[in-house]
């Protein structure tokens, strides 16, 4: 048992979770977080609080930002900004089949690395970008580096609201993409229009996983449709299935109604160990 809160780089972005040591930052306070590149400032968006699960493994909170790491965090957003607008001129004038999608920017270390520009992008195929590298070196004088991200990364980058009204998981706590199969999509008996089970990335949405193991549990041990079974209210044939409630809909063989029953109630194995011991 420990403590945790969590924190943004940005507004509505994805959550990291820190462990804040002595501190206790509270919602809206800036703190400095510790990255590949050194400490940066991040928006506390969740207070310091206690939780059950176990803290060791997280990393710390650095110190709470003063003055100026705020002004360090302001130029830093500037320079992104500045990076951002000059990347889409160069890219329209060089005509290149490139959309950015997102600038990272790391000011001058102490350790003489230098300032460097990462510009993510995305594009339909790959781009031969060697020119553009070099105009945007010297346009930024700094080192420029172009990554090109896949749609689900773009989707994670720039963020989203998905077609269930929530930010995008893959913004907000989905560290990995897990594989991700319209079979999912059949056993859920979802509608196969890609409209419907598509995420904002245009790829199949990554929640049709989040149930699919209680899908596969339930077929394994479900009557299948059209199977005779006995319930409760008599005798019947199984004419359909409902997963969320763990029920079977089952057509009567007296009166042609329909009835929905537990699984349980149904099942075979639990027939027979009812009748077995009363």
């Amino acid at each position: 048992m420990g403590m945790l809160c969590a924190v943004s780089f940005n507004r509505y972005g994805r959550l990291f979770y820190f462990d804040p040591g002595d501190l206790r930052p509270q919602v809206g306070d800036r703190v400095l977080v510790p990255t590949d590149d050194g400490p940066e400032v991040a928006e506390c968006v969740w207070a310091a609080q206690w939780v059950s699960d176990d803290t060791e493994g997280f990393p710390r909170l650095v110190a709470m930002a003063a003055d100026d790491d705020l002004r360090r965090d302001e130029l830093l957003r500037k320079r992104k900004a500045e990076a951002k607008v000059a990347a889409k001129k160069l890219i329209r004038e060089h005509e290149l089949p490139m959309k950015v999608v997102a600038v990272d920017h790391v000011l001058d270390s102490a350790g003489g690395q230098g300032a460097r520009t990462t510009i993510y992008f995305t594009a339909p195929h790959r781009v031969d970008f060697r020119s553009l590298v070099r105009d945007l070196g010297a346009t930024l004088h700094c080192r420029v580096e172009l990554r090109q991200l896949s749609a689900r990364d773009s989707a994670r980058v720039q963020g989203g609201i998905g077609s269930c009204g929530r930010d995008l998981c893959c913004a907000t706590f989905l560290n990995d993409f897990e594989p991700v199969t319209i079979r999912m999509a059949k056993d859920q008996d979802l509608p196969l229009n890609p409209l419907r089970i598509s995420g904002a990335c245009g790829r199949l949405m990554c929640c049709l996983k989040y149930e699919h193991p209680l899908y596969q549990q339930f077929q394994a041990t479900a009557p299948a449709i059209g199977a005779r079974v006995s319930t409760p209210e008599g005798d019947g044939r199984v004419v359909g299935h409902s997963v969320p409630r763990d029920s079977v809909i089952v057509r009567m063989d007296a009166d042609g109604s329909r009835c929905s029953c537990s699984r349980a109630s149904v099942c075979g194995p639990r027939q027979a160990y009812e009748e077995h011991h009363g």
